[in-house]
């Protein structure tokens, strides 16, 4: 009996360290880890929407940035997250857009990739959205070979997110099943 209570107290931390990250990941705002996207970007469409009465517009904008001089194979595929829910995801280049309700928020963006490596890209923000606006948001991985690659969100004024629209396609994305 005492050596399973052993076992039992050796195996523990590990399992809740698990669930106290996932649980911190939500607050940040992400998604469950195991979601996975299918993303179809269409080049041809820069669209930008209003808002409903009553609530925010939010777009986020994925820009891809590597070493020329180091040839990548593929895409990367970046998850968006608000209040610990996916909301889309995005190829290098595209923006996906949705609608929120006034208040405070957590948006967060990571790579969706089957390297662990990879899943340790990501990165949050604080939104406080207004009924009728409308937010931009970057989420930049900068892929160098003499560095680490990195992900960052970053908000982005009116002028400068009409432009990231005007450049970048739009997400279609669906949940892998």
């Amino acid at each position: 009996m005492h050596r399973f209570i052993f076992l039992a107290m050796l195996l523990a931390p590990p399992v809740f360290a698990q669930d106290q990250a996932t649980d911190l990941r939500t607050a940040a705002g992400c998604g469950p880890t195991k979601t996975q996207f299918d993303v179809k970007v269409d080049k041809k469409q820069h669209s930008v929407a209003r808002s409903e009465s009553g609530k925010a517009l939010v777009y986020v904008i994925e820009e891809y940035k590597s070493d020329p001089h180091f040839r990548t194979i593929g895409h990367v595929t970046t998850r968006a997250g608000l209040d610990g829910n996916w909301v889309g995801a995005t190829h290098e280049g595209s923006y996906i857009s949705f609608l929120v309700e006034p208040g405070a928020h957590r948006l967060c963006s990571d790579v969706q990739s089957m390297f662990a490596s990879a899943l340790k890209l990501s990165g949050a923000v604080q939104l406080n959205a207004e009924a009728g606006k409308t937010y931009y948001y970057r989420v930049a991985v900068v892929d160098e070979r003499k560095q680490q690659t990195q992900l960052w969100v970053k908000a982005m004024d009116e002028p400068e997110g009409l432009l990231m629209v005007s450049k970048s396609g739009q997400s279609n994305w669906k949940v892998k099943k």
